[in-house]
Protein backbone atom coordinates (compact mmCIF):
# COMPACT_ATOMS: atom_id res chain seq x y z
CA UNK A 1 0.00 0.00 0.00
CA UNK A 2 1.65 3.74 -0.99
CA UNK A 3 2.27 6.18 2.07
CA UNK A 4 -0.06 8.88 2.17
CA UNK A 5 1.78 12.11 3.04
CA UNK A 6 0.13 14.37 5.76
CA UNK A 7 2.04 17.72 6.97
CA UNK A 8 1.39 17.18 10.88
CA UNK A 9 2.11 20.24 13.69
CA UNK A 10 2.78 19.39 17.08
CA UNK A 11 -0.53 20.69 19.00
CA UNK A 12 -0.30 22.75 22.40
CA UNK A 13 -3.73 23.56 22.89
CA UNK A 14 -5.93 21.66 24.65
CA UNK A 15 -9.37 20.82 25.81
CA UNK A 16 -12.91 21.92 24.35
CA UNK A 17 -12.65 24.97 23.13
CA UNK A 18 -9.29 24.36 21.89
CA UNK A 19 -10.51 21.74 19.74
CA UNK A 20 -13.55 23.83 18.51
CA UNK A 21 -10.60 26.75 17.55
CA UNK A 22 -8.73 23.71 15.25
CA UNK A 23 -11.68 22.66 13.34
CA UNK A 24 -12.84 26.36 12.75
CA UNK A 25 -9.50 26.44 10.94
CA UNK A 26 -10.00 24.02 9.10
CA UNK A 27 -8.01 21.10 10.99
CA UNK A 28 -8.42 17.92 12.98
CA UNK A 29 -6.98 17.36 16.27
CA UNK A 30 -4.99 13.80 16.65
CA UNK A 31 -2.88 11.56 18.80
CA UNK A 32 -0.40 9.40 17.63
CA UNK A 33 0.92 6.51 20.00
CA UNK A 34 2.44 3.12 19.83
CA UNK A 35 5.78 1.17 21.01
CA UNK A 36 5.23 2.56 24.27
CA UNK A 37 6.55 6.20 23.57
CA UNK A 38 4.92 8.66 24.77
CA UNK A 39 1.43 9.75 23.12
CA UNK A 40 2.00 12.97 21.27
CA UNK A 41 -0.57 15.41 20.22
CA UNK A 42 -0.68 16.60 16.90
CA UNK A 43 -2.88 18.81 14.21
CA UNK A 44 -3.61 17.75 10.89
CA UNK A 45 -5.41 19.50 7.68
CA UNK A 46 -8.51 18.25 7.73
CA UNK A 47 -9.34 17.71 3.40
CA UNK A 48 -6.12 16.03 3.27
CA UNK A 49 -6.76 13.68 5.80
CA UNK A 50 -10.54 13.40 4.63
CA UNK A 51 -9.39 11.86 1.40
CA UNK A 52 -6.55 9.78 3.20
CA UNK A 53 -9.35 8.30 5.39
CA UNK A 54 -11.10 6.85 1.93
CA UNK A 55 -8.88 4.11 1.67
CA UNK A 56 -9.26 2.03 4.56
CA UNK A 57 -6.34 0.66 6.51
CA UNK A 58 -4.56 3.68 4.96
CA UNK A 59 -0.73 4.13 5.56
CA UNK A 60 -0.10 7.75 6.51
CA UNK A 61 3.30 8.94 6.23
CA UNK A 62 3.27 12.02 9.30
CA UNK A 63 5.72 14.99 8.15
CA UNK A 64 6.76 18.12 9.57
CA UNK A 65 7.17 20.01 12.89
CA UNK A 66 10.17 17.60 14.00
CA UNK A 67 7.95 14.99 13.08
CA UNK A 68 8.81 12.05 10.65
CA UNK A 69 6.99 8.62 11.32
CA UNK A 70 4.35 5.99 9.95
CA UNK A 71 1.15 5.73 11.55
CA UNK A 72 -2.13 3.51 10.70
CA UNK A 73 -5.72 5.20 11.59
CA UNK A 74 -7.45 3.30 14.31
CA UNK A 75 -9.72 5.73 15.97
CA UNK A 76 -11.97 7.90 13.67
CA UNK A 77 -14.48 10.61 15.08
CA UNK A 78 -16.84 12.00 13.25
CA UNK A 79 -19.54 14.77 13.55
CA UNK A 80 -22.83 12.91 13.76
CA UNK A 81 -24.74 15.22 11.91
CA UNK A 82 -22.62 17.08 9.78
CA UNK A 83 -20.16 13.99 9.63
CA UNK A 84 -16.76 15.89 9.28
CA UNK A 85 -14.07 14.38 11.35
CA UNK A 86 -13.78 15.76 14.74
CA UNK A 87 -10.63 13.63 15.99
CA UNK A 88 -8.26 10.66 15.13
CA UNK A 89 -6.11 8.02 17.12
CA UNK A 90 -2.78 6.89 15.03
CA UNK A 91 -1.07 4.43 15.84
CA UNK A 92 2.61 4.70 15.28
CA UNK A 93 3.78 1.41 13.02
CA UNK A 94 7.27 0.54 11.86
CA UNK A 95 8.25 -1.33 8.51
CA UNK A 96 8.53 -5.02 9.03
CA UNK A 97 5.66 -4.94 11.68
CA UNK A 98 2.99 -6.94 11.84
CA UNK A 99 -0.46 -5.56 12.83
CA UNK A 100 -4.28 -6.22 13.44
CA UNK A 101 -6.48 -4.85 10.97
CA UNK A 102 -10.08 -5.32 9.51
CA UNK A 103 -10.49 -5.80 5.75
CA UNK A 104 -13.84 -4.67 4.05
CA UNK A 105 -15.30 -7.94 2.44
CA UNK A 106 -16.12 -6.74 -1.07
CA UNK A 107 -18.47 -9.10 -3.14
CA UNK A 108 -18.63 -8.83 -6.93
CA UNK A 109 -20.42 -10.59 -9.54
CA UNK A 110 -24.17 -11.98 -9.15
CA UNK A 111 -25.86 -15.43 -7.84
CA UNK A 112 -28.45 -17.60 -9.79
CA UNK A 113 -30.89 -15.78 -11.15
CA UNK A 114 -33.52 -17.17 -7.84
CA UNK A 115 -30.74 -17.10 -5.24
CA UNK A 116 -30.58 -13.82 -2.44
CA UNK A 117 -27.17 -12.92 -1.55
CA UNK A 118 -26.68 -12.93 2.45
CA UNK A 119 -23.97 -11.43 3.62
CA UNK A 120 -23.18 -12.13 7.29
CA UNK A 121 -19.75 -10.23 7.38
CA UNK A 122 -18.64 -6.94 6.13
CA UNK A 123 -15.12 -6.86 7.37
CA UNK A 124 -12.74 -9.93 8.12
CA UNK A 125 -10.08 -9.77 11.12
CA UNK A 126 -6.52 -10.62 9.75
CA UNK A 127 -2.98 -9.97 10.67
CA UNK A 128 -0.22 -8.66 8.18
CA UNK A 129 2.58 -6.46 7.37
CA UNK A 130 2.30 -2.68 8.54
CA UNK A 131 3.60 -1.21 5.10
CA UNK A 132 1.56 -4.32 3.10
CA UNK A 133 -1.47 -4.30 4.14
CA UNK A 134 -4.34 -4.84 1.18
CA UNK A 135 -7.44 -2.40 0.49
CA UNK A 136 -9.73 -5.72 0.97
CA UNK A 137 -11.20 -8.94 0.28
CA UNK A 138 -12.41 -9.93 -2.57
CA UNK A 139 -15.35 -12.55 -3.21
CA UNK A 140 -17.03 -13.49 -6.48
CA UNK A 141 -20.46 -15.01 -6.41
CA UNK A 142 -20.78 -15.06 -10.03
CA UNK A 143 -23.42 -18.47 -10.60
CA UNK A 144 -23.28 -19.55 -6.76
CA UNK A 145 -26.14 -21.82 -6.41
CA UNK A 146 -28.92 -22.14 -3.44
CA UNK A 147 -27.22 -23.12 -0.80
CA UNK A 148 -24.20 -22.08 -1.58
CA UNK A 149 -22.11 -20.82 1.75
CA UNK A 150 -18.33 -18.78 2.21
CA UNK A 151 -16.73 -19.10 5.17
CA UNK A 152 -13.70 -17.39 6.29
CA UNK A 153 -11.87 -19.61 5.66
CA UNK A 154 -12.95 -19.77 2.29
CA UNK A 155 -11.32 -16.31 1.46
CA UNK A 156 -8.22 -15.91 -0.73
CA UNK A 157 -6.40 -13.68 1.54
CA UNK A 158 -3.13 -11.78 -0.36
CA UNK A 159 0.54 -13.07 0.21
CA UNK A 160 1.91 -12.68 3.40
CA UNK A 161 -1.74 -11.69 5.19
CA UNK A 162 -2.72 -14.51 7.67
CA UNK A 163 -6.63 -15.01 8.92
CA UNK A 164 -7.33 -14.24 12.68
CA UNK A 165 -11.38 -14.62 11.89
CA UNK A 166 -12.84 -18.26 13.41
CA UNK A 167 -12.47 -20.30 10.29
CA UNK A 168 -16.02 -21.36 10.33
CA UNK A 169 -17.10 -18.27 10.49
CA UNK A 170 -20.06 -17.69 7.66
CA UNK A 171 -18.81 -14.93 5.28
CA UNK A 172 -22.11 -15.24 3.12
CA UNK A 173 -24.54 -17.71 1.42
CA UNK A 174 -26.97 -17.68 -0.89
CA UNK A 175 -30.56 -18.13 -0.29
CA UNK A 176 -34.29 -18.35 -2.33
CA UNK A 177 -35.63 -15.51 -3.87
CA UNK A 178 -38.86 -16.01 -1.64
CA UNK A 179 -37.22 -15.94 1.61
CA UNK A 180 -37.53 -19.36 2.53
CA UNK A 181 -34.61 -22.22 3.45
CA UNK A 182 -32.98 -24.15 0.81
CA UNK A 183 -34.34 -28.00 0.88
CA UNK A 184 -31.84 -30.01 3.27
CA UNK A 185 -30.21 -32.45 1.31
CA UNK A 186 -32.66 -35.74 0.60
CA UNK A 187 -35.67 -33.69 1.77
CA UNK A 188 -36.85 -33.70 -1.53
CA UNK A 189 -36.55 -37.05 -2.15
CA UNK A 190 -38.37 -37.95 0.95
CA UNK A 191 -41.77 -36.28 0.25
CA UNK A 192 -41.51 -37.83 -3.36
CA UNK A 193 -41.56 -41.16 -1.75
CA UNK A 194 -44.04 -40.35 0.71
CA UNK A 195 -46.22 -39.20 -2.30
CA UNK A 196 -45.57 -42.24 -4.22
CA UNK A 197 -46.67 -45.05 -1.21
CA UNK A 198 -49.24 -42.78 -0.82
CA UNK A 199 -51.28 -43.24 -4.60
CA UNK A 200 -50.26 -47.35 -4.29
Amino acid sequence: MAEVRIKAEKRTRFGKGAARKIRREHKVPAVLYGHGTETRHLTLPGHDLMIALRTPNVLIRLEGDGINEIALPKGVQRDPIKGFLEHVDLLLVKRGERVTVELPVVVTGEPVSDGVLDQQMVTVSIEAEATHIPQNVEVNVDGFEIGHAVHASDLKLPTGATLLAEPDALVLHILPAQGGEAPAEGEGEGEAAAAEAAAE
